[in-house]
Formats: C-alpha cells, sequence, structure tokens
C-alpha cells in the first residue's frame, strides 16, 4: 500500500539558517529518488512558496509566511496544514495533538543542535527561546526527534522528556559539493594567502585553534564568524601568537566560495565541543582536507577514524603533523570517512523510519 510523505520546506521563501536549508532541500531530493513503489513525497511551504524539485508530486502552500508561522506553530496553531505523514528536516513543525492510531498522522521533526541549551550566548534570545519552546512541543506532540549523531541522542534526554523516541539520521555534505573550476581566482578575490589551515568554532574554543596555527607558522582562516565578531577573533588570535596579518576572519560564504577556501587549505581544524553536526568537518572531509577536531561525542561519531581527535591542549602537536608528514594519510582518511555519507542513504532511512512508525 502506498504513502504520501509530506515534508516541510519552511525556509523556500526566507533562508535563517543556509545549511538546514540546503540540507531540507538535499533530504528532500533524496526522499523523492528512494521513495518506495507506491510512495510519494508533498513539500509543505509558507505563503509565496513554490517548491520546484523534480517528482514531488505536489505542494501545500500555507495561508500565512514564514515569520508568521513559526510564531503560530510555536503556539500551536499550525492552520491549512493537514495530517498525514509529516517530516520536519527541522525544529519548525505543525506540532499539535494528533491521532496516529485511527487516521496514520505522524510527524518528525529534527534538532540540529543543542546550542541553545548548551550555549545559549551563541544565539540570539529570540532564536533561543524558540528552539526550546518547539522542543517542548515535541516532548508532548511529536511521534519521533531525530539527531544526527548517537551522542546527541543522549544528550537532548538532559533537556526534553522524550524516551524511547529519539532517532539518529545523520546528514552530509551538500549534494554536488565539489572544487569549483576558479577556485584560486575565487581564494585571490578573498585575499587568502598562498598557505593557511581553516579553523571553525566559536570565540573561546578559537583560542587553541590559533594557538595551533602560530605554533605550526600557518596563517589561519575562520569560516563561519558572526557578524561583527572580527575585532575580537583578531584580538584572541594576537593574544597567544598569531599576528592579526595572519588571521583571516571571514563569515557565511556561499557553497562554492567555502569549496574553494577549503580545497586551498593545509588542514581543517574543528575546535567546538558543543552538540552539533559539524556542517564544515563533513564538506573538509568530503574535499580529502586533513581533519583535526578537538574530541567529541559528536566527532568520535560522525569524524571518527576520518580525522585526528584530540583534547584542546594538543591541538598545536596533531596540527604540525597535519601540515607535515602525516598531511596525505589524514587526507586520505578523510575522503574515505566522507563516503560513510549521503543523503540518499539518509532519505532511505527517513522512509524507514516513518514505515516504523
Amino acid at each position: 500500500m502506498g504513502a504520501q510523505l509530506r515534508v516541510v520546506l519552511d525556509q523556500i521563501t526566507q533562508v535563517i539558517d543556509p545549511d538546514q536549508a540546503t540540507a531540507a532541500l538535499d533530504l528532500t531530493a533524496g526522499l523523492v529518488a528512494t521513495a518506495p513503489s507506491g510512495c510519494t513525497v508533498e513539500a509543505i511551504v509558507p505563503a509565496g512558496g513554490a517548491a520546484d524539485l523534480v517528482g514531488l508530486a505536489g505542494t501545500r502552500v500555507l495561508p500565512l509566511g514564514r515569520r508568521e508561522l513559526a510564531g503560530s506553530w510555536q503556539l500551536g496553531i499550525v492552520p491549512g496544514v493537514g495530517g498525514g505523514l509529516i517530516h520536519a528536516p527541522t525544529l519548525m513543525a505543525p506540532l499539535v495533538k494528533h491521532d496516529r492510531l485511527h487516521h496514520d498522522d505522524q510527524v518528525a521533526v529534527t534538532v540540529w543542535d543543542l546550542q541553545a541549551w548548551e550555549a545559549p550566548e551563541l544565539k540570539s534570545k529570540g532564536a533561543v527561546a524558540w528552539q526550546r519552546g518547539m522542543l517542548r512541543r515535541a516532548s508532548r506532540h511529536a511521534d519521533v526527534v531525530v539527531v544526527p549523531s548517537h551522542s546527541m541522542a543522549e544528550r537532548i534526554g538532559s533537556f526534553a522528556k522524550l524516551g524511547d523516541r529519539v532517532r539518529v539520521i545523520s546528514g552530509a555534505a551538500p549534494e554536488g559539493f565539489g572544487v569549483p573550476v576558479d577556485a584560486a581566482q575565487r581564494r585571490t578575490a578573498m585575499a587568502l594567502p598562498e598557505r593557511y589551515v581553516v579553523l571553525t568554532g566559536s570565540a573561546e574554543s578559537l583560542e587553541s585553534g590559533f594557538r595551533a596555527a602560530a605554533a605550526a607558522d600557518v596563517d589561519a582562516v575562520v569560516l563561519d564568524a558572526a557578524d561583527g565578531a572580527e575585532p575580537r577573533l583578531v584580538e584572541i588570535a594576537s593574544a597567544v601568537g598569531l599576528p592579526e596579518r595572519r588571521a583571516h576572519v571571514r563569515g557565511t560564504l556561499p557553497a562554492e566560495d567555502r569549496a574553494a577556501v577549503l580545497a586551498g587549505a593545509a588542514a581543517f581544524v574543528a575546535t567546538s565541543a558543543l552538540s552539533a553536526w559539524p556542517w564544515r568537518a563533513m564538506e573538509a572531509m568530503s574535499l580529502s582536507v586533513p581533519l583535526i577536531a578537538v574530541d567529541s561525542g559528536v566527532h568520535r561519531d560522525v569524524i571518527a577514524e576520518g580525522g585526528s581527535l584530540v583534547p584542546p591542549e594538543e591541538l598545536s602537536d596533531a596540527l604540525a603533523d597535519a601540515v607535515g608528514a602525516g598531511g596525505k594519510r589524514l587526507g586520505v582518511l578523510a575522503g574515505d570517512r566522507a563516503r560513510a555519507f549521503s543523503w540518499a542513504s539518509a532519505a532511505e532511512r527517513v522512509w524507514a523510519l516513518h514505515a516504523d512508525l
């Protein structure tokens, strides 16, 4: 017997989180491509939106815009959504009481990070309140909560009473993510040096990365820095021995620019130990960039043998090896590990999840 899976694509009209927006589209395309016989996929989008993915069975356009939906759904007001099998690739979901037993209604939501609980200072107060509120609604009304790693599955129980309703389905690098043909020109346009390492993390965790770059005598390029964070990050770098001219801080970049930056890096260093899907580390692995990461539950789950996992105080030694004799070996390991993740595989697991429910 066939079924229709309805996927919430809330960022079609307004991108709030570029990584999650891309992941939602990639997952939906995977769901279409891997749909079991007789099964179809429909998109649910805010007012004014249009999902033009090939193979969709239809699109349900809701009466409210994305911003209004976020407030409405937080209050449990879900006009025009309807029932059936609903999969939300984020916490943005129509979470209300429903009858799964008699009407086959299901709602699954996805949590990509726990920063609203572990490090609320990294988000706006509004974003923290919304995410905490939506997880509370999920604990009451979601049939299942999807997280991308086993360590997050264990950790999320500290913030919501979910019992056995947590499932692990990993993400992947963006579909088609690869080195652009004009990568060198892009790096020149961004005024990047010939030799550098890429760092990601919060201002506090980046200190160890800057120190490691200084010890290895390489420039450091920071990706995904918050607006206005450059002065503070440069100051932190200078304080641990990396001169201002050798700390290159960049904010959110398009996928082609990120790929160009990562492809030119001697190594990638993930300095944060927070419970969050490591978007950039996954991209770096997909390009076979030598990878070093602070040892954490998420990094053990996701990076595993694809990189060197060390305590913060050992980053300097690990980075020195990565930009030297150990770089080739680490690059091969990273590329091998990246092949364990794909959106097609994630989609197959989503179909299996809803079948089990």
